[in-house]
């Protein structure tokens, strides 16, 4: 793991030309997001909950909640995708959300439920789709216009990058 608090598990580098396998071995790992963040939050207490992974960083309460609107939001991207062509992703200022009120008022356990019963369905879409599904196209701010294998793969990244913070808040305070 990387010692960058930041980016743990270093910055997103996708790979081109995935084949069934390599998609497959991705698709499999959607389960195991929920089943780690379980584990995690059930093991801290609301004080450990409620720090910051770095100075100025998101709690691990904050980055739990993030997930589940990041992944409703990449579920709709892959939607988009495979029913209009070339739609724009829309970002979100996730910084603001991160503030509002539902992530300091609802429990860690209600993102983590939407996130299992997400994923089901992604599963099920993602398990469905042709090869040339996944080169279908979307636009996106940070990383320009990507396929949908690339998606998948910044999806997997992403809960695996947040996921590695908390570890790694854990990690360093002994917990």
């Amino acid at each position: 793991m990387d010692t960058n608090k930041q980016y743990p598990i270093g910055q997103f580098s996708p790979r081109h030309n995935l084949t069934c396998k390599e998609r497959s071995n991705l698709i499999h790992q959607i389960p195991l997001i929920t089943n780690t963040l379980n584990k995690i939050y059930k093991s801290l207490d609301s004080d450990q909950l409620n720090t910051p992974y770095r100075p100025d960083g998101w709690t691990i309460n904050q980055i739990i909640h993030h997930l589940a609107d990041n992944d409703m939001n990449a579920y709709i991207r892959f939607k988009r995708a495979l029913t209009e062509d070339e739609p724009l992703a829309n970002s979100y200022r996730e910084d603001l959300w991160a503030e509002l009120i539902d992530y300091r008022n609802i429990p860690i356990e209600n993102s983590i439920r939407l996130l299992e019963i997400l994923h089901e369905r992604f599963i099920i879409l993602l398990n469905n789709l042709t090869p040339d599904d996944f080169q279908r196209k979307l636009r996106t701010q940070v990383l320009g216009v990507i396929t949908l294998d690339i998606a998948l793969q910044r999806f997997i990244w992403h809960n695996r990058h947040h996921t590695a913070q908390i570890e790694s808040l854990i990690i360093s305070k002994g917990w």
